[in-house]
Order: C-alpha cells, then sequence, then structure tokens
C-alpha cells in the first residue's frame, strides 16, 4: 500500500506539472502525455527501483521485506520487469483483487507476477528472540554444589535447553509432562538425587547452569595451563 501510494502521487504530481507547463496542449498530444506518465510512473518507477535495490522499495524496507527469485537468490532485470508488468494488471487494473486472489491459493502466498517471474516475498526482519538462561534456584545452590554431574548426551542437553526457551509458551499439561520426562533422562548422569520436593523445571535449571559453569571453568584453567606453558617456552633459550 505504500508504493502504490508513492506511485500515484508521484503520477498526480507529474500530471499536475504538465498540466502547468503545457496548458494549451491538444487533445491527442495531452493522451499521450497522460499515457506516458502513467507508464512512468506505475511501470517504469516500479521496476527500476527493485532491479537497482536487489527486490527492495520503500514499502518493503518500512516493513523488513525483499523480493528473492525461488532459489533464495536476488532478482534481475527480467523478474522485476514480469513483476512490473504484470503488477499493473493484478494491483492498479483490478485494485489488489487478482493479487490477493491467487496469493490465497498459494503456499508462499505469491502474486501472479510472482509465480510468472519465479520470485517471492522473504521477510529479513525478524525479531531476535530473547535468551533465556538457565539459573539454580537459591534452595537447591547447596545441593548442585556437591552434585557429580557426568557426561550428559549432547542429545539429552540441547533437548533440555529448547525445553527452557520454549516452556513460556506451552501448554501447562504438555510443560508438565516433557519437563518430567527430560529430568528423568538427566537424573541418569547425576547423583545424588536433589532434596525431596524438587519440581522437574528447577531440576533441569539446577543442572543446565551447573554443568555450563563447570565447562566454563575448565575451560579457563585449560586456558591459563596453555597461557603458562606459552609464556615458559618463550623464555627459552632459542639455539642451535
Amino acid at each position: 500500500m505504500l508504493d502504490v501510494l508513492v506511485h500515484v502521487l508521484l503520477l498526480l504530481g507529474l500530471l499536475i506539472l504538465l498540466s502547468v507547463a503545457a496548458p494549451g496542449i491538444d487533445e491527442a498530444a495531452g493522451r499521450a502525455m497522460v499515457l506516458s506518465s502513467v507508464v512512468l510512473c506505475l511501470v517504469v518507477v516500479p521496476v527500476a527501483v527493485e532491479t537497482l535495490s536487489r527486490g527492495r522499495s520503500l514499502g518493503k524496507l518500512a516493513t523488513g521485506l525483499r523480493i528473492v527469485r525461488d532459489d533464495g537468490g536476488s532478482i534481475r532485470f527480467r523478474h522485476a520487469l514480469i513483476r512490473g508488468l504484470i503488477g499493473f494488471l493484478e494491483i492498479y487494473a483490478t485494485f489488489g483483487g487478482l493479487a490477493i486472489a491467487v496469493a490465497l491459493f498459494n503456499d508462499k502466498s505469491k502474486r501472479l507476477g510472482d509465480v510468472v517471474a519465479g520470485s517471492y516475498s522473504l521477510r529479513q526482519r525478524v525479531p531476535a528472540e530473547r535468551k533465556i538462561l538457565p539459573y539454580t534456584p537459591p534452595h537447591l545452590q547447596a545441593w548442585v554444589g556437591i552434585a557429580d554431574i557426568g557426561r550428559v548426551p549432547d542429545g539429552t542437553a540441547r533437548r533440555a535447553s529448547q525445553f527452557i526457551q520454549q516452556a513460556s509458551r506451552m501448554a501447562p499439561e504438555s510443560r508438565t509432562r516433557l519437563a518430567g520426562a527430560l529430568s528423568t533422562e538427566l537424573a541418569a548422569h547425576v547423583a545424588p538425587p536433589p532434596p525431596p520436593g524438587t519440581t522437574p523445571e528447577d531440576y533441569l535449571h539446577a543442572v543446565l547452569c551447573e554443568r555450563r559453569n563447570r565447562d566454563l571453568e575448565r575451560l579457563r584453567r585449560a586456558e591459563h595451563r596453555s597461557a603458562t606453558v606459552g609464556a615458559r617456552l618463550n623464555r627459552l633459550p632459542f639455539t642451535r
């Protein structure tokens, strides 16, 4: 709609400018100038903008969209030209009705111009998801400090981390059931058991948080040892 508004305003401005610049022009020349202005503002300008910007326009910049080929690459002049020519029919001639009708029956919401040109609209500006980090509940800090956390399988750790990220969006029954199942998987690699009354979600948070902290501390010690050995080697005499 923003692109259509800009193109229509550009057309109106150009027509007003022509009427002021050439007030005494004959009827045939006037119709030719009007037709040329319509083609320029509603076809040539959109095609040029999409070609030079590789699938962007003012409206697409405002909504975070971009037109790309079906294989994901940037569109070329051919794609922009097909979209522009067919777009005049389906957007301006039918007031967007044809474009909406075709998009409703397409899995990528393509309008007719995209179907013919082999392109589609890609959303580039996606809101970043807030990262939720596991934490150790206060009543489990003493237990997790002495707990023996073994080698947790990567698949189990990945599923537990994904659960923590998505728990707030899950149905209560599914959330409780999945937390219990993941806690049972982790319990096979953690000893001793947590204090009585510990909920599965608190257990997951505590184990994953402590596992992360211990891995980080192990990496820091390895880095410190490497730095110490490197400093000793640099002090050795280099003789033949």
